[in-house]
């Protein structure tokens, strides 16, 4: 329990005898003791409304509260470390003085039979009356050495009355809440301890107990209490572990759960590939595929030729061609008199897709369009007549194909590229855009970021995942070099020369717009280098605010060479395919990951030139230096992505995935992922072959499940 003098009621916030009663997770917070209306909005002002979001509300972190001992014990364990611990020293009060001016503060010196403390309050007028020579009490808080004298800053104060017999505190973890200026962590852990033995009483475990025991976890209940009141780390990591393992048990079960909808309850159109179809696909893609190419080729062809609707995932590196696969499967759903969609994320990787799959089909009967946001009104109607008449084959376009007045006549297969730029509702609107509610079309998403090993089964783990690895004939992997800030002028200069010689060049900045961290924005560094470096040289810009059309026309310009140096932000990290840019300029290279520079560097060297990426920057911390190491040692972008996860942890991967989905507030995937392939082990055989949890042992584990994941993967209509 929480000690009562750490967090005082006000007369306004106690509540009458008449308000306490039974508490279980269901309890509002209001009532409660020492819980009235002020503190109530404090805690709504939190997201906490009930007990139950209380026992949810998990501690940030935990620090060591060391049992109470006296100033020479306390002096003796400052000076042997430099971490926090919570140190309480019980004594009276030999002298206070108190320092007006714009920070006043109260000193005393507090002292025991064998030495003495000084305590420092800052801003705490009220505690004059009650700190003054002769009181006995209790001073709490970090101590450390300053000048040699062992020193208190704030610390929390209880007195003790003459001839009063207050035991000595016992060490002690105590936990961190997230909290508001408003109302303290100490606030929270108080009112937490009050109700957590009622809210315990109360607690469900939806876990089967057998589960538990092959993988020796504690109960929710213990796991609850271990959380909020450890009596140790370890207590405190097994509560943890717990509680991680139900998020991931129940992201996996519903992963599970769809997984077996699209195979059970869905129909697509069955699309076999036969000899005669695939070599005259093949026929119309300009050079030989490669192996992989091939082999990715046949396992998508095999998922066409079911009724069972495809939901693959293509994963390649920069230049391995995934392009080409993508056009494999676009025809041979329009081989079989179907339609087919390719959606991009950006227009100019929209227009850059149009362009490519129009040139290969440029003498075919296959009719081609193109839908996106900023089309005239006569030419989107014309489209959109078109694709739900059946006089286009294939669309190719951005979001606007997701919209409510675009309709098909016939759609059996989209496409999606660069899918983390999509979440999961994307994919369920394109489900409804086949001909009737009975029929779905089969689906392929495609990424140039691979996704690493360990976490394809928690973002991907609805999915089957189809790899390219290696790169086409004739396209070579960039040379990188780490160059530091202050050498950059001979960047610029050697750029110059490659300019000088015929050749285009990307210059990547971090920033839109001049800002306050000092880094290069687009404009400002344009201009620096066209009154400097590279006087004479074309230069364009681009950047994400600009409008479609705005970007569209300098990608041309930059195409048709009419620019020699691109400077942009990393809106040219996908889909921008300029054959005669070799050389990419990265500026403070430190402050992208490495999947990132990884693609940035993909944009040059893919018309046959060497290409050259350079990152300038300065490594202020080990992991920047790590990043910049490893992105100059290795081209391989499956590599690349695992040590990408190994250094940022796979927060970027999981919430660029899982737009829409409920974040992880517990697990830690960076360090509990044999515990997500646990999960995933027992969410396997849990779903089994009936794909939901419909056994009444799982009524509120399926409910629970359903509410989490269930609008966003479209499970509301199992079972």
């Amino acid at each position: 329990m929480s000690d009562p003098a750490e967090s005082p009621a006000t007369g306004d916030d106690r509540s009458p005898p008449s308000a306490q009663r039974a508490i279980d997770v269901r309890t509002p917070l209001i009532g409660i003791e020492s819980v009235g209306p002020v503190v109530q909005l404090q805690f709504a002002r939190l997201g906490l409304h009930s007990v139950g979001d209380l026992l949810k509300h998990i501690p940030i972190r935990y620090e060591v509260e060391a049992a109470e001992g006296g100033t020479t014990e306390v002096t003796h364990a400052a000076a042997a470390t430099d971490q926090p611990i919570t140190r309480s020293v019980r004594g009276e009060i030999q002298k206070v003085r108190h320092i007006p001016g714009r920070r006043p503060r109260i000193e005393a010196v507090l002292a025991d039979e064998n030495g003495t403390v000084r305590l420092v309050w800052f801003n705490t007028p009220w505690l004059a009356r009650r700190i003054h020579p002769g009181v006995r009490g209790i001073a709490k808080g970090r101590a450390k050495l300053r000048g040699g004298y062992l020193e208190m800053t704030n610390p929390q104060w209880t007195a003790l009355l003459d001839g009063e017999d207050c035991p000595q505190r016992a060490g002690r973890l105590r936990p961190i809440y997230s909290a508001s200026e408003e109302l303290s962590t100490v606030r929270i852990e108080g009112v937490i301890a009050r109700v957590l033995t009622g809210a315990l009483a109360g607690v469900h475990d939806l876990v089967r107990e057998e589960v538990l025991v092959r993988r020796g976890l504690v109960k929710l209940a213990d796991a609850y209490k271990m959380i909020h009141a450890p009596n140790d780390v370890l207590d405190a990591e097994r509560g943890r572990v717990r509680l991680a393992f139900d998020e991931l048990l129940a992201l996996q079960l519903a992963m599970e759960m769809r997984r077996w909808q699209v195979r059970h309850t869905m129909r697509a159109p069955q699309l076999p590939m036969s000899g005669a179809i695939e070599a005259r696909i093949l026929g119309r893609i300009p050079f030989t595929l490669t192996c992989d190419q091939l082999r990715v080729c046949h396992e998508i062809a095999n998922d066409l030729a079911q009724a069972t609707p495809m939901n693959r995932l293509l994963q390649g590196d920069v230049g391995s061609g995934k392009t080409a696969v993508a056009v494999y499967a676009l025809l041979n759903a329009v081989a079989h008199g179907a339609q087919a969609v390719m959606l991009a994320p950006t227009e100019i990787l929209a227009e850059q897709h149009l362009e490519v799959i129009s040139t290969m089909l440029d003498t075919s009967r296959v009719r081609v369009c193109g839908l996106r946001g900023g089309m005239r009104v006569a030419d989107r109607s014309v489209v959109l007549q078109g694709l739900a008449s059946g006089g286009f084959d294939i669309a190719v376009g951005t979001h606007a194909l997701l919209g409510p007045d675009v309709g098909f006549k016939n759609l059996a297969l989209a496409v999606i590229d660069e899918q983390h730029r999509f979440g999961v509702e994307q994919r369920a609107i394109l489900r409804t855009k086949g001909p009737h509610s009975a029929q779905v079309p089969h689906t392929l998403v495609m990424t140039a970021t691979p996704i690493p090993r360990t976490l394809a089964l928690s973002l991907f783990g609805d999915l089957d995942i189809s790899s390219l690895r290696g790169r086409l004939p004739g396209r070579t992997a960039p040379t990188t070099r780490v160059v530091e800030t202050s050498q950059s002028h001979e960047v610029y200069a050697w750029l110059r020369t490659r300019v000088e010689q015929g050749e285009q060049a990307f210059v990547v900045v971090p920033a839109i717009d001049e800002g306050a961290r000092g880094l290069k924005d687009v404009a400002s560094h344009a201009t620096s280098l066209a009154a400097g470096a590279l006087r004479g040289c074309r230069i364009g810009q681009i950047h994400g605010r600009m409008t479609a059309r705005e970007s569209d026309e300098v990608i041309k310009a930059f195409r048709a060479g009419t620019l020699d140096v691109l400077v942009a932000t990393v809106v040219v990290e996908v889909g921008v395919d300029i054959p005669n840019a070799t050389v990419m300029v990265i500026e403070h290279a430190e402050q992208f990951g490495l999947a990132q520079l990884h693609q940035l560097r993909g944009r040059v060297g893919r018309g046959g030139k060497a290409g050259t990426c350079i990152l300038v920057g300065d490594a202020t911390t080990e992991i920047a230096r790590a990043r910049l190491d490893a992105i100059a040692s290795s081209t391989d972008g499956f590599e690349i992505a695992e040590l990408d996860l190994a250094l940022r942890g796979p927060g970027e991967f999981f919430g660029s995935r899982q737009s829409g989905l409920p974040p992880l507030r517990v697990a830690d995937l960076s360090r509990d992922l044999q515990l997500l392939h646990d999960a995933h082990a027992e969410a396997q055989a849990w779903i089994g072959s009936t794909g939901d949890l419909t056994d009444p042992r799982d009524h509120l584990l399926r409910k629970k499940v359903l509410a989490l994941y269930g609008a966003a993967l479209g499970l509301s209509d199992i079972g």
